[in-house]
């Protein structure tokens, strides 16, 4: 079956919530009713903004996804500074990154912690769109498919088939966030084909050919057609260049 194109802006810890209505007005104004139909178009604020943006996109009728960069996985508790899956949810969220390499790497996230998260946000009826990715290290020592094939496994075991083929899973290779390097065409499609021959082998070939499978790490207008010619390649997960209205938009419609 075909798969819908997604391209997903992660904001990062950018942009107060006056800044951010200002950013998604001016990408609704630069996206035309036909790009919609072609791509889904995600923007992932700081939690400061969501809901500013959530009344923008509402109030204007905008055909923009709101995602959140995180969660925790509790609805509710003693858990100071946290925001949990029923607060995102009740504000419109429709996907949450969960397994960030920023959030692996900086806050000492395990694979453990990821697989909770993810499980919080299928039970509160959104869509997780879930990162991995290997370091330059692992890469440099040819481990590249253990890694990001333990990350996969640990997050979706014991999903059902159905489950994961309705998720979105994004490489992002962490040698490449951040840094202006890019993983070329053919490294980013053999990672990302191998990532769906897994799902293939784990939950079967219809949840492989439903699953979208993006691509992040330093995308820019001047690389994305490349990226998205690749036939295993859905979509991408996008930071810097996601801040700019412009370029965003030219992001999404990668195909002009």
């Amino acid at each position: 079956m075909a798969r819908k194109d997604l391209i997903a802006g992660n904001w990062k810890m950018n942009a107060t919530h006056l800044e951010a209505i200002q950013m998604v007005q001016k990408l609704g104004y630069r996206l035309d009713p036909g790009d919609y139909d072609r791509v889904e178009v995600v923007v992932c604020p700081p939690f400061t903004a969501l809901r500013s943006v959530q009344t923008v996109i509402e109030s204007d009728y905008l055909r923009i996804r709101l995602g959140a960069q995180d969660v925790h996985w509790e609805a509710q508790g003693a858990f100071t500074g946290e925001v949990s899956p029923l607060m995102l949810a009740r504000l419109g969220v429709k996907y949450v990154i969960v397994g960030h390499s920023e959030r692996r790497h900086l806050f000492g996230e395990d694979d453990a912690t990821v697989a909770r998260k993810l499980r919080a946000v299928l039970a509160h009826d959104m869509t997780p769109i879930v990162a991995v990715g290997e370091t330059l290290e692992q890469r440099e020592q040819e481990i590249t498919e253990e890694v990001i094939g333990g990350q996969l496994q640990a997050a979706l075991e014991g999903l059902d088939p159905a489950t994961v083929g309705d998720l979105v899973v994004a490489y992002e290779p962490v040698w490449a966030i951040g840094t202006g390097r890019t993983a070329s065409d053919e490294q980013a499609a053999e990672a990302i084909g191998f990532l769906r021959r897994r799902v293939a082998e784990g939950w079967g070939e219809a949840a492989a050919d439903r699953v979208r499978i993006l691509y992040g790490g330093s995308v820019t207008p001047g690389n994305v057609a490349g990226l998205m010619a690749k036939r295993d390649i859905d979509g991408a997960l996008v930071g810097g260049a996601s801040l700019d209205p412009d370029k965003f938009a030219s992001l999404v419609r990668y195909w002009i």
